[in-house]
């Protein structure tokens, strides 16, 4: 692989000074480097939540969904 293919682009993004300066402050002794890494960290971190909590959402597991379906086949409801 070739070093354009493990490039990662990356865009700006404006917070707030007090914002920042919180962040700061909360990253001591962390050994985060800078702002942005802190803050790209805590985002991967809130928005994987997010999607872990989207996944169990799921009205039934797949196992689930194949016991009520062959329930379903042993009732004769469906075939």
């Amino acid at each position: 692989m070739s070093d354009d293919e493990h490039k990662v682009e990356y865009t700006t993004v404006s917070i707030p000074k007090v914002l920042s300066e919180k962040i700061k402050e909360r990253m001591k002794g962390t050994g985060f480097s800078s702002v942005s890494s802190y803050v790209t960290y805590v985002l991967r971190q809130v928005l994987s939540s997010i999607e872990e909590e989207e996944r169990s959402k799921q009205a039934f597991t797949k196992e689930e969904e194949e016991k009520v379906k062959q329930r379903l086949r042993d009732l004769g409801y469906i075939d």
